[in-house]
């Protein structure tokens, strides 16, 4: 049952033979203190009746935030009773602020998939979960926007599902596969997945470098969707696929090696966008390039003071083999811009600790090249509540990148998000590039609304509310001519 601000009940509450007394809903918020302020719960017991109470969820002002917040709830709470039986939750949006609208549905049917999402691996018994959730408004014609949620929230889901998948199961090889099944037998996508002679005649020398050192050897993944109504705009997205983050030589502590299988959650992120672009048939072209590796420790493994050659030319000088990932970046930027035809450049990955201090678990960096880009995905991320703060590409501290041996070496120090983002930002190029570093909202260490415990699929959203506006950036904010 729906509450909005300041306990207002729902006006069909109020319709002939209530199911439920209005006046005993009334009474119980006010005992209670609910006062409908957003995921607030206040439980009814109803003599007589079955079932034997209902439970009041607050809803706040109605906004999409506070929408998705309320779903989450009930979502949760009705999971806590699939193991006693209950197999089905009639989700009711219409409340106190009015009906629900299109955005409204699309956000309320993500948050129902996303909040009961469970991954279960190799479990030998997944918990009994609900069979159906209905999701019940009344206004005509959303049909549409329902099963776009569900399109959005799968992804998601998938996403999840790849960060989660233990690292002795997700080496490169494992990622390309799940790519070619999922993405392969779609209509206008095409998957192409290079392996370690591919990548030695291209030059993807950071690539080679990250994966020499272990016995899953790289791979770099390509998967465009290319529909016949597309038009000359070719956003390519690039994430990092470290399948397994040791540090290699440089190695991680026992407590920064627990959680490295997150390491590829850009890789999902983008992944998981064109997958949807792909599924809702949106009419435009869009390529994911995720490079795969697992950064290992062995006799094979690169070493500081390494220098090396990236797709293109440019060359790095190893400082760090913990800082792998902007190396794995460069390569695929450069290929994207060179071979691809890329128009604009978007990548994702957890690539800094700094971060994470910066901006903590639940915010992304942003860095990009132009205001129109930057607006574009800051607009897409407010859309669809994944927070993105941009912070300044500033070049008081290029010099920083500065190397004897090589044209940047690839650990300058601090600020550590913006020279990372400087030493990537030379292979996009003079084309529209943007940076989200997302090492914070990857991964949730608990339960919370939309997230549950594990990989987020943080930007998957983000990446296809861009999409589904055109993929705007070169010269204003979503909407405006590019």
């Amino acid at each position: 049952m729906p509450v909005g601000e300041g306990g207002a009940l729902p006006a069909w509450l109020t319709g002939p033979a209530p199911a439920v007394s209005p006046e005993l809903l009334t009474g119980a918020l006010a005992d209670t203190g609910n006062r409908g302020a957003a995921g607030t719960i206040t439980n009814i017991p109803v003599a007589g009746r079955r079932p034997r109470s209902v439970v009041a969820v607050g809803t706040g002002a109605g906004t999409v935030p506070e929408l998705r917040r309320y779903v989450a709830i009930c979502v949760r709470r009705a999971q806590t009773l699939a193991e006693h039986g209950a197999t089905r939750l009639v989700l009711p949006l219409d409340g106190a602020a009015g009906p629900a609208g299109a955005e409204e549905v699309r956000a309320a049917v993500e948050a129902a998939v996303l909040a009961g999402y469970r991954f279960h691996g190799s479990s030998a018994r997944a918990p009994r979960r609900l069979a159906e959730v209905a999701v019940v408004v009344g206004t005509p014609g959303m049909t549409r926007a329902a099963a776009a949620g569900e399109v959005t929230a799968r992804a998601v889901a998938w996403a999840r599902d790849l960060v989660n998948t233990p690292p002795n199961v997700a080496d490169p090889e494992w990622l390309a596969e799940q790519v070619r099944t999922r993405l392969g037998s779609l209509p206008h996508v095409s998957v192409t997945v290079l392996g370690p002679a591919e990548l030695r005649a291209g030059g993807f020398g950071g690539v080679l470098a990250v994966g020499g050192g272990s016995a899953s050897p790289p791979r770099v993944v390509v998967a465009t969707y290319r529909p016949p109504s597309a038009g000359p705009a070719h956003p390519v997205l690039v994430g990092k696929g470290i399948t397994f983050d040791t540090g290699g030589i440089s190695i991680k502590t026992n407590a920064g090696l627990r959680h490295m299988h997150t390491d590829m959650a850009g890789a999902a992120a983008v992944l998981a966008a064109v997958d949807a672009a792909a599924r809702l048939e949106l009419p435009v072209a869009v390529t994911a390039v995720v490079p795969a590796a697992e950064n290992a420790l062995s006799g094979a493994a690169y070493r500081p003071a390494d220098v090396v050659r990236h797709v293109g030319g440019r060359t790095t000088e190893v400082r760090t083999t913990d800082a792998e990932g902007r190396l794995v970046l460069a390569d695929a930027l450069a290929y994207a811009r060179l071979e691809l035809g890329a128009t604009a450049l978007v990548d994702v990955a957890t690539l800094t600790g700094a971060m994470k201090q910066a901006l903590g678990t639940r915010t992304a960096g942003l860095y990009a090249t132009t205001d129109g880009l930057a607006e574009a995905l800051a607009t897409a991320a407010a859309v669809v509540g994944e927070p993105l703060w941009r912070l300044p590409l500033d070049e008081q501290y290029r010099d920083l990148l500065d190397s004897s041996v090589a044209d940047a070496n690839n650990s300058p120090g601090n600020p550590g998000g913006t020279t990372a983002a400087l030493f990537l930002r030379f292979f996009a190029g003079e084309l529209p590039w943007a940076h989200l570093d997302i090492a914070g909202p990857a991964r949730a260490g608990s339960d919370d609304g939309e997230t549950v415990k594990g990989g987020t699929g943080f930007g998957t959203r983000t990446l296809l509310r861009w999409l589904e506006a055109g993929a705007p950036g070169e010269a204003g904010p979503m909407g405006a001519e590019r």
